[in-house]
């Protein structure tokens, strides 16, 4: 019986599978595309990982009254577990006159989850992420997938697009149907006299 096993091993020990699911998130947040590549079953796993997060900077962006900066920071920190820390030795390292190591990426992807995330998606009550198969990679026949943020740049363009073909499409079908209304009047007139 397969009680209490929800999740994908993966061909992992547990410290492999959650290192690769931080990096995996840490990749989604911080792409330009808003959108990875990877195999399909590492996808899946990642969706509801990634989503959880995306779900508390979410509910950071919610946050009015008083006590809403404790909550905030709280809320920040539960996330911060997704992503792989920064530098904790950043301080000790710096010596005057050095330049200090740069933030590593962990710490970019959580300040653009809520900073930009969170105000994104503050309405929509969950699946922010969107899985498309891409079909088996040529070298060992692995399923590929593309896992990427929804509402992101290019739905929005690919939604006004279609927006102004269908503006287009119908105000050529009223044009037509203008001109074949106006034929016949004409033609009715014509033949009226």
């Amino acid at each position: 019986m397969r009680h209490l096993k929800a999740h994908r091993k993966l061909g992992r020990t547990t410290e492999h599978r959650m290192s690769m699911l931080r990096n995996l998130a840490t990749s989604l947040i911080n792409s330009r595309e808003d959108r990875i590549v990877t195999t399909l079953p590492k996808a899946k796993e990642l969706r509801p990982f990634i989503e959880k997060a995306i779900t508390l900077s979410r509910r950071a962006a919610a946050l009015e009254g008083n006590g809403s900066e404790a909550t905030g920071v709280h809320l920040r920190r539960q996330a911060a577990s997704f992503f792989h820390a920064g530098n904790y030795r950043r301080a000790i390292t710096t010596r005057r006159g050095q330049t200090p190591p740069p933030r590593t990426a962990g710490v970019a992807a959580l300040t653009r989850l809520f900073d930009e995330l969170g105000e994104r998606f503050k309405d929509r009550p969950g699946g922010y992420t969107r899985i498309i198969k891409m079909g088996r990679r040529s070298g060992d026949g692995a399923e590929l997938a593309i896992i990427e943020l929804v509402d992101n740049a290019r739905d929005k363009e690919a939604q006004n697009t279609a927006r102004k073909r269908a503006a287009k499409g119908s105000s050529k079908k009223k044009s037509a149907e203008t001109k074949a209304e106006s034929a016949t009047k004409d033609k009715e007139e014509g033949a009226g006299e």
